[in-house]
């Protein structure tokens, strides 16, 4: 059953939101009360058309790890993955989907901080809508970088987390810290030794870099 969409679900939901390219399928996932906190994640997939949904591992491990620390986790499929409408479009209409989906989180948790994370591809949509969106925080996850253009991609002005793998196979690891290090302003990075892109046998570590890398910008607790 898909919840009403004029007010965000209290409880663990599926539902469709309408989206640029019709609906888009949507999970919200909320954190134990006891240590909820006043912030909102938004957390993309990888690359639709290599196998990425919102059911993907890593984004799976990304948004437990940040509700382990209070926040709401919002996960969506981009459109024509799952029971989202629409056709792959490299990237700029998946943006879209993206900005249609936080502005519904905006709008039903108006005082809640906004937070981006993404992996693989979803780390480059992530912050190409950063562009357009007050994000608090953002979190990027082997960002394909020389696999995308990532010249329209500007740094976020808040806190930023880069997460990479030595050992990605799909991402260059160079290219990565070349292009941080070429940044003004850069992000904080954690190189992960012997970690995959899909973080094989590093789960429980992506984990922990996800939550020791974000902990000191958490939002208020819920009152």
């Amino acid at each position: 059953m898909n919840t009403p969409l004029e007010a965000f679900p209290d409880a663990d939901a599926s539902l469709h939101l309408p989206g640029p390219a019709g609906v888009l399928e949507v999970i919200v996932e909320h954190p134990e009360p006891e240590c909820a906190r006043r912030g909102v994640a938004v957390v993309c997939h990888p690359h639709p058309l290599h196998g990425g949904t919102m059911h993907n591992k890593v984004v799976t491990m990304v948004a437990r790890s940040l509700r382990e620390l209070g926040l709401t986790t919002v996960r969506f499929n981009f459109r024509g993955v799952g029971e989202s409408a629409g056709e792959y479009d490299e990237g700029r209409g998946e943006t879209l989907d993206l900005l249609a989906v936080a502005e519904w989180v905006g709008r039903t948790r108006p005082g809640d901080a906004l937070w981006l994370a993404g992996f693989s591809f979803g780390s480059y949509v992530a912050l190409l809508g950063a562009r357009h969106l007050p994000v608090k925080q953002m979190i990027s996850v082997a960002p394909p970088v020389g696999r995308w253009d990532f010249s329209a991609a500007i740094a976020p002005p808040c806190p930023w987390l880069v997460i990479q793998g030595e050992d990605d196979e799909v991402v260059e690891p160079k290219a990565v810290y070349d292009w941080i290090e070429a940044m003004e302003d850069p992000p904080a990075l954690v190189r992960m030794p012997e970690a995959s892109h899909f973080f094989h046998r590093r789960m429980m570590d992506l984990r922990g870099v996800v939550k020791n890398g974000v902990r000191a910008n958490l939002p208020p607790a819920v009152a």
